[in-house]
């Protein structure tokens, strides 16, 4: 069955209240709390420790001549861009695209950093500022993260988060602990995270903060979303919609608090994107501006955390491809297609996940005792409550190459972390612990390099030779196996929906007899 929600996050809910990282966000906040409110706001940026010689400067603007529609520009691939994306970017086609580069291949997943493409432009009106401010690999949670002592990090600055305790996630946690759980789970790089804490209360350099500036330290005033672990939840869904928005092409425009909208220069990156799409739920136009200039949020990090662009990360390779893999059930047992690309964590983008659902004798939560295995061979670097994260380069890490996140698996069973297990291993059985879900299924989504990949696109999740294909709106979409077969997901149990894994083949028995 469709599972509603796919985040432990909603541990900290009240009884009417439960959260994804995007459901109780509030749209159009202005830059301060209701004046209903005796919150005092420091002016973002101040109060910062001087870093002034050690930090380089940014990169001078890119200056943009007069453009006719139409007319062929310059663009050089970035990590992880694909045609469809550039082609939405540029608001041109892929044919056109194609058409003025005859040198690209038949068919490409993502791009090779760096080539060099004439590309068709037809400029939308309010585009903003081309200055960019963070690689992507300062948003995502990929290779640089393990090398990072947050906590180290935190304790060595005199701020009230170093000493910040709150109950979340089923237990009591420091500031630090809060943001290392909400970064792992959204996939989004803890230093973001910290900045974003130190620009709207500084929390990193300041010790003095009320308990009001604590209890809603990033200003978004949602007043069920109070504590460190709620408010930092729904910036990472924030982030996460501007990231992958922008990735997928599906973000066109971003809406302002006070309602005016400004488009994304289509010589942006995704890292970019994403922070400029989270300041735009806190700010009007001239806030925003500053916000987004080299002057604004950017100044906070480098202060923190130095020049970005010096110790960024590559995320994805030109062409990339999905290792082969099967579908997680036992071979011969008839499972269901009921949730076709979702959210695979929180409420937004991106669409990452696909659910099954186990043959069950009844509708609803119960449990099963059906299997979910292994869609190849990997390592479980992660086993906890609902969750078993698969490495497929077995390095022991999340964050770098392709790993597998298989969610609403039952306690009972569960694959201890640190197993080696090979295609068709058990992984555990399907339930309804963790989140919220209308029945007992499997939810499962792909990362590369600590960034979601979409369910459906160019790179399509591909299981068994079934490839996934996009529906309209969440949780509609296809499976298809070459032209012999097309299943529709949905939220029922039908012999349209119903799909197998073949069990392998016996030999052919020989005939040893004498003649």
């Amino acid at each position: 069955m469709n599972n509603l929600h796919h985040t432990n996050i909603h541990r900290l809910r009240t009884a009417r209240l439960w959260v994804g990282g995007i459901l109780v966000v509030v749209l159009g906040l202005s830059a301060c709390v209701p004046e209903a409110t005796t919150v005092s706001f420091t002016p973002a940026g101040s109060a910062l420790p001087s870093r002034s010689a050690a930090v380089a400067q940014p990169t001078p603007l890119p200056t943009r001549g007069q453009i006719e529609p139409g007319q062929l520009v310059e663009y050089r691939a970035q990590s992880g861009d694909t045609l469809e994306a550039i082609a939405a970017h540029f608001h041109t086609t892929v044919d056109d695209i194609r058409k003025n580069n005859s040198g690209l291949p038949p068919k490409t997943t993502t791009l090779t950093p760096g080539l060099a493409l004439h590309v068709p432009i037809y400029l939308a009106p309010f585009t903003g500022t081309p200055f960019q401010m963070l690689p992507d690999s300062e948003v995502v949670a990929g290779p640089g993260v393990p090398g990072f002592d947050g906590k180290a990090f935190v304790d060595s600055h005199p701020g009230y988060l170093k000493d910040y305790t709150e109950y979340a996630f089923d237990q009591t946690l420091s500031g630090w602990e809060d943001v290392q759980i909400v970064a792992r789970d959204f996939s989004v790089n803890p230093r973001i995270l910290l900045a974003l804490l130190e620009y709207r209360a500084q929390a990193i350099t300041r010790s003095d903060q009320s308990d009001e500036v604590k209890a809603l330290p990033l200003q978004n005033a949602n007043y069920t979303a109070y504590g460190l672990a709620l408010q930092v939840s729904l910036a990472a869904g924030k982030l996460n919609e501007g990231y992958y928005g922008w990735r997928t092409g599906q973000l066109e425009e971003i809406e302002l608090a006070d309602g005016r909208i400004t488009r994304p220069d289509p010589w942006q990156n995704p890292g970019t994107v994403a922070v400029q799409y989270l300041l735009a739920q806190w700010f009007g136009q001239e806030q925003f501006d500053q916000a987004v200039s080299p002057d604004g949020f950017i100044q906070t990090y480098r202060n923190l955390f130095g020049d970005p662009f010096s110790y960024s990360v590559q995320l994805m390779p030109g062409d990339l491809q999905q290792p082969k893999m099967q579908l997680p059930f036992e071979p011969g047992k008839i499972w269901h297609f009921t949730g076709g690309p979702h959210p695979v964590w929180g409420e937004g983008l991106p669409w990452a996940a696909i659910d099954f659902s186990p043959p069950a004798a009844k509708p609803g939560c119960q449990e099963s005792p059906e299997w979910v295995t292994a869609v190849t061979d990997g390592l479980v670097v992660r086993s906890g409550p609902a969750t078993v994260i698969l490495d497929l380069d077995m390095d022991g890490d999340e964050n770098t190459g392709w790993t597998l996140l298989y969610y609403h698996i039952a306690d009972q069973d569960r694959v201890a972390q640190g197993t080696r297990v090979k295609a068709g291993d058990h992984i555990g059985h399907p339930s309804c612990e963790g989140g919220r879900a209308t029945g007992t299924n499997l939810h499962i989504g792909r990362r590369y390099n600590g960034e979601w990949i979409s369910a459906a696109g160019p790179l399509a999740f591909d299981l068994s030779d079934w490839i996934v294909g996009s529906g309209d709106s969440p949780y509609q979409g296809t499976l298809s196996y070459y032209l012999e077969s097309v299943l529709h997901a949905c939220d029922c149990v039908t012999s349209n929906n119903q799909i197998s894994l073949a069990p392998p083949e016996l030999p052919t028995p020989t005939d040893n007899s004498s003649p």
